[in-house]
């Protein structure tokens, strides 16, 4: 592990940018410390050292300096465009704004938060995430903040004094996950065995102690098999470089822990990489150290013919030799050692690089080099959010804003302050009536940039503006709050459509005198789950109170017409008719076709027996006669059609049930066969109820066996359910 020393703080070997870079700032932050205590010139130069070891460009390294020194001038991109141009002008205020708002940020949430200790410490790494994330758009941005991560916690290792709360593992969490999907394994190793450090120092301080035990004896045992190796690939025209590999305590301890070991069980403590010439070459040396030593397979991996998802390429293997010592080799070609070391660290160089790269690391343009970035970063996010791959750069279409306490807020690209009110509360968004941006007053249509603060101005009561809904105005952006915005004004209107149903349903009950009724009981007779729900069809029109006045005005008890022919009482002891009915046992007796059940020949036929209005005939089986016969059965007689053809000619009134989906010309279709059959209707009565249409149509017959042919037709019609005699 490296370790603060007063070469760490020696100016690095630049170019004429590097040295006038911190020429500039040196007089700015001379005596200047950092909030971590740091000398602030100290820690810019152990930055451009880190970025040189790296590849970075010497635009990077000058950065290192000149964001430092933006705090201290009065018109930093001015003077600095003056002094080095608008590419390191843009790349410095963009890392000193991320450096600012992660500063606000991290006081404002230790300062008076209702958070735990440890969910505090949730909310600052998903608030550096996501701030990193929002600032990548420069992708040299996030390596300046990696960079700068790494020298604070060396200079707290140097020091020896506890870090700061949340360093630690928002450094493990979040950059050293970073450093690793971007493939720079000498900035992870280093970030993840530091930030270990201060998070378990006893565990940490045990396993080091296991290490230092033997290691001695491990490393001379290490130097031998090193050099015994590449002296007999050599030997066997393999052209090979063959070097110890530092075993990182925070990775056995993952390991120890992933998968259940103890630290004898850690057969990679001893480790060798092997870097040859090409491809063809590194299985050359795998064949070769397979045959002359004891492999153990399940420790093989390749990941040559299969890398890993941030582009690692390299043989693995574990051997034992004769004494049994289990040593880890990997064998690499020399592009594949450097892409391991500093992975893709050049192509923040892409501005300046084009097509020639750095440290090695080539891209075929400059666009696939910013990709390939773009990939690695939104798989990180993936790594640490738990979300699935997206089919499109997230990245290119999202900002990251502070709320006034430092929270981060992450938005559509254009997003406005009122689209950023909705985000947090949709009660803030519809009360929105002005915003500050930065502590200034800005229209409430001013597209938001990445990294400012924005406060909401709101009234206590009120709802949003049909103008943002217009998208010439440029009010909303998200589809969040555009969703926000039409449910008001859709709820807005059914309460007035349902306050104009509710009167109408009112009155009429009032006119009724049916104004004592349960609503809700009402509504649910008519078919509907509640009285709003009544309501609401009537005030759209879509419900005729016809319907509902015929609920409320049940049919009358069964009444007989004055104009019915009078039957002449038979004899005791025979029938006879001199009309259409004969009532058996009686001479002569008024009788009345019930209005009920409706009967018509042949029906089988029975009499009730009236007070003082003379036989009622019903139909054998009418429900109402059963239940008079209950309570009183001496008052049946029997009653059947006549013998004689006196009836001939007369017809009778029948009430038929039609059930139907509801469609346009149904009532045509229906009346049009009862007219082919030449039946007359004499009356008709029609309920539709969510789509279903109820009728009821009466109409006249001379006998009910045709009946049956009529209700067969009306039920083969297009949407019919079903028709039957009532």
């Amino acid at each position: 592990m490296k370790s603060l020393s007063t070469a760490t703080y020696s100016t690095p070997e630049s170019t004429e940018m590097l040295l006038k870079a911190r020429a500039f700032a040196e007089p700015l932050v001379l005596g200047e410390v950092l909030d971590t205590g740091e000398n602030m010139l100290s820690h810019a130069d152990a930055m451009a050292v880190i970025l040189k070891g790296i590849g970075c460009s010497e635009t990077v390294q000058a950065a290192s300096y000149l964001v430092y020194a933006c705090d201290h001038l009065n018109k930093p991109q001015e003077l600095i465009t003056k002094a080095f141009g608008d590419n390191l002008s843009a790349l410095v205020m963009e890392t000193n704004k991320l450096i600012r708002i992660q500063r606000q940020s991290r006081l404002l949430q230790l300062s008076g938060s209702t958070h735990t200790q440890s969910t505090l410490g949730v909310v600052q790494t998903e608030s550096v995430r996501k701030m990193l994330l929002g600032f990548s758009r420069d992708l040299r941005v996030v390596l300046l903040r990696l960079v700068s991560r790494l020298q604070t916690l060396r200079f707290f290792a140097a020091i020896k004094l506890p870090l700061p709360d949340g360093l630690a593992a928002e450094s493990l969490q979040v950059f050293a996950k970073l450093a690793n999907r971007l493939g720079i394994w000498e900035i992870k190793w280093e970030m993840e065995d530091l930030a270990f450090r201060f998070l378990e120092p006893d565990t940490y301080r045990q396993v080091a102690c296991l290490l230092h035990e033997k290691r001695t004896e491990r490393e001379a045992h290490v130097e031998h098999l090193r050099s015994q190796l590449e002296q007999d690939l050599n030997a066997h025209g393999l052209h090979t470089q063959v070097s110890g590999r530092p075993k990182h305590i925070y990775s056995i301890v993952k390991k120890m822990r992933g998968k259940s070991l103890g630290f004898e069980q850690v057969y990679d403590l001893q480790a060798l990489r092997i870097v040859v010439a090409s491809v063809p070459e590194c299985y050359g040396a795998l064949s070769w150290i397979h045959s002359h030593f004891t492999s153990l397979p399940q420790e093989f991996d390749d990941y040559i013919a299969r890398p890993k998802v941030n582009g690692y390429q390299s043989l693995h293997t574990v051997v034992t030799d004769a004494t049994g010592h289990p040593t880890e080799i990997q064998i690499r070609t020399q592009a594949m050692h450097d892409h391991a070391e500093n992975g893709m660290a050049a192509h923040w160089a892409y501005k300046e690089a084009g097509t020639k790269g750095y440290a090695g690391v080539s891209a075929a343009s400059e666009y696939d080099a910013k990709i390939a970035v773009l990939r690695q970063l939104l798989a990180w996010e993936r790594d640490l959010s738990g979300t699935q791959p997206q089919t499109q750069s997230l990245l290119d279409d999202r900002i990251y804003v502070l709320t006034p306490d430092a929270s981060v807020v992450e938005l559509p690209r254009g997003a406005t302050a009122v689209d950023f009110a909705y985000s947090l509360h949709t009660s803030l968004g519809h009360r929105c009536r002005g915003s500050r941006v930065d502590g200034v007053m800005v229209p409430m249509n001013t597209a938001l940039q990445n990294g400012q603060t924005v406060e909401i101005i709101a009234v206590k009561e009120g709802g949003p503006s049909r103008d943002w809904l217009n998208p010439d105005l440029g009010y909303l952006i998200s589809h969040r709050a555009k969703t926000k915005v039409r449910a008001w004004f859709n709820a807005l209107a059914l309460s007035e459509t349902v306050a104009r149903g509710r009167e109408a349903v009112g009155k009429l009950l009032q006119r009724e005198g049916k104004t004592s009724i349960n609503q809700d009981d009402l509504a649910a007779q008519l078919g509907f789950d509640h009285a709003n729900a009544l309501f609401e069809e009537v005030g759209k029109d879509e419900f005729s109170l016809r319907k509902i006045e015929l609920l409320l005005r049940p049919p009358q008890e069964p009444q007989f017409d004055a104009n019915a022919p009078i039957l002449h009482r038979p004899s005791a002891k025979k029938t006879f008719a001199k009309s259409s009915l004969l009532v058996e046992g009686v001479d002569s007796v008024m009788t009345q076709l019930a209005k009920c059940c409706k009967p018509a020949p042949p029906d089988a036929l029975c009499g009730f027996v009236t007070r003082g209005k003379g036989v009622s005939v019903h139909r054998a089986d009418c429900t109402n006669v059963r239940e008079m016969v209950t309570r009183h059965e001496d008052r049946l007689i029997d009653v059947e059609w006549g013998l004689t053809q006196t009836g001939e000619g007369l017809v009778y009134p029948v009430d038929i049930a039609v059930q139907a989906q509801d469609r346009q010309g149904l009532l045509r279709d229906i009346s049009e066969v009862f007219t082919k059959e030449k039946m007359n209707v004499t009356g008709v009565q029609t309920q539709s109820i969510k789509g279903t249409a109820w009728m009821t149509f009466t109409v006249e017959i001379s006998d009910s066996e045709r009946l049956h042919k009529v209700l067969g037709m009306v039920a083969a019609l297009s949407g019919v359910y079903g028709a039957r005699r009532r």
